[in-house]
């Protein structure tokens, strides 16, 4: 079986807006929602992670806009870590695959999921990824910088995805400051494993600031 979990906690401070990022309009409807539809048909049951005082908004923008994807919703926590551990026990399942999605991914391809999904099933757990075409340079502490090899890095997106168990068994070790995605949790669980690395969609990008938001505009409506 599959299921996903989006999480969704920004503040859309660095949008330069009062309302969280994953409620701004993309098109016609709110970010989340064009997240939301990517994960209907490809998955059992989705579970979207929201601090408590952004749930009520949720529920009424689903009202206004008549959005009827089924989810469940589950409670965000102190850090993304603990919203996650929020929404793997929120599945109330313990077997299957798992996809974990940022709200803010809203372009997202079916393709993407899809490898994600079967490399996952094949190897315990996948991320998606993409070349670096950017030069790279290394800060060091006293200031200075040196070139390093961009061919030997990649870009991270979501989502990052598992078999249920191992990455429920890595959700019950204690947070550290480190973990800045589910694959760093799941690699301090398992020492010398690390995920398998599939294509990501170059359209994958993370809404964060306001150019972000023109890119995805731009996007959707070549779609």
């Amino acid at each position: 079986m599959r299921y996903a979990i989006v999480v969704a906690g920004g503040r859309g401070s660095r949008m330069g807006s009062d309302i969280p990022k994953q409620f701004l309009l993309l098109g016609r409807e709110p970010v989340l929602m064009h997240t939301l539809r990517k994960w209907y048909a490809l998955c059992e049951t989705c579970v979207l992670v929201l601090p408590k005082d952004q749930q009520q908004v949720w529920k009424e923008l689903c009202a206004e806009y008549r959005f009827d994807v089924p989810h469940r919703i589950a409670d965000g926590g102190e850090t993304r870590f603990h919203s996650v551990r929020s929404g793997l026990l929120a599945l109330e399942v313990d077997s299957g695959l798992v996809a974990i999605h940022d709200g803010v991914r809203p372009l997202v391809s079916t393709e993407t999921i899809e490898r994600c999904f079967e490399a996952a099933e094949a190897d315990g757990a996948a991320v998606p990824v993409m070349p670096l075409i950017e030069s790279l340079r290394k800060l060091n502490k006293d200031g200075s910088s040196r070139a390093v090899p961009r061919s030997e890095y990649v870009m991270v997106q979501t989502p990052q995805t598992f078999d249920l168990a191992l990455i429920h068994r890595a959700y019950e070790q204690p947070y550290r400051t480190e973990f800045t995605d589910d694959a760093s949790v799941y690699e301090a669980a398992y020492p010398g494993r690390c995920p398998a690395t599939v294509a990501g969609n170059q359209e994958n990008i993370k809404l964060t600031d306001p150019v972000d938001m023109e890119i995805a505009r731009l996007l959707l409506e070549r779609r």
